[in-house]
């Protein structure tokens, strides 16, 4: 499995508070299961997603 970056702007509020998540979930803010929150969710709501190749 090839790693891909993603660069995102957020402000420094939510930026704060990603922190303070990942930290409580034992993680860093670069690997907050954020993402994956939002891939479940779509997946409960339309169905499993296939990854394009």
């Amino acid at each position: 499995m090839s790693v891909k970056n993603l660069s995102i702007r957020i402000d420094q509020e939510l930026l704060n508070k990603l922190h303070v998540a990942a930290d409580y979930e034992g993680r860093s803010a670069s690997s907050q299961i954020l993402i994956r929150d939002c891939i479940e969710a779509s997946e409960q709501a339309h169905g499993k997603i296939q990854p394009r190749p």
